[in-house]
């Protein structure tokens, strides 16, 4: 298994090596198991400019079974998403994430898993604030072997303040639907990250991911998914960089998992 595990590591490492030297090919006027691991902290691409993001999850040590049959298993995992990123006005932002992508999954290889639309609306300027929000929603459209329902969506809206121009405090009460039952089915999956600027392009942080169940009736603490993270974020002339390790607290969350995410602007 440790043979195994290294063997996807080094796919992963592989993956993200290809994807980064892609990404550089392009001139410079060219930004449960899941796609995206990351906290929204309403910033968004500035008026009339492209982004492209791609997002690399890589899960070493996870969940060895799928969460519904025919489901990917997570269990050394590799899956993620290119994210395209318009900004339409100063307080929206229009993204595309194309394609969802899984590189490898045990039993399967790879695949594509799907697409998703956004449309994040914000604050402008928010780091020019002391209090910042938003609200950003997903209309996901997913193979069966990635999500159980063919269309699902999600609701994310962002709370946070800017300390002293050192410390983020940011929350993302989500709610993900896939539209059965009424509002109390919605599904709370709540994200938060506490970051320390070191200077204008270093910083570390801590988050934190949840799935607690339907608002309704949430789950028992031990079947909630857990995971705790440690993050760094470069964010650098040709591309931007934010890496981190998370680990699983609670007996439904995978043991450990990476996550890599690599965007620069196309114009």
């Amino acid at each position: 298994m440790r043979h195994l595990s290294i063997t996807r590591l080094r796919a992963f490492l592989c993956l993200t090596g290809l994807i980064a030297v892609s990404m550089a090919a392009f001139p410079a006027m060219i930004h449960a198991q899941t796609d995206e691991i990351q906290v929204y902290d309403a910033e968004i691409e500035e008026q009339g400019k492209f982004n492209i993001m791609v997002h690399s999850n890589f899960t070493p040590i996870g969940r060895k079974e799928a969460d519904f049959r025919g489901g990917i298993i997570p269990n050394h995992s590799v899956n993620g998403a290119v994210e395209w990123a318009y900004g339409v006005t100063d307080w929206f932002e229009q993204g595309l994430y194309f394609p969802v992508y899984t590189a490898y999954s045990e039993g399967r290889g790879g695949s594509l898993n799907g697409f998703k639309i956004r449309e994040l609306f914000v604050r402008p300027h928010a780091h020019d604030h002391v209090f910042f929000y938003g609200v950003n929603f997903e209309f996901s459209v997913n193979y069966r072997y990635w999500e159980f329902k063919h269309i699902t969506s999600e609701v994310r809206p962002i709370v946070g303040v800017h300390l002293h121009h050192r410390v983020d405090l940011v929350f993302n009460p989500i709610m993900d639907t896939d539209y059965t039952g009424g509002p109390g089915n919605l599904e709370f999956v709540p994200a938060s990250r506490v970051a320390y600027n070191l200077n204008d392009k270093w910083a570390l942080a801590a988050e934190e991911y949840s799935d607690d169940g339907a608002l309704h009736r949430f789950n028992r603490a031990r079947d909630q998914f857990h995971e705790v993270w440690a993050v760094v974020d470069h964010e650098g002339k040709f591309l931007n960089v934010e890496a981190g390790v998370g680990v699983g607290v609670t007996h439904s969350a995978d043991r450990l998992t990476f996550k890599l995410m690599l965007s620069r602007d196309l114009n």
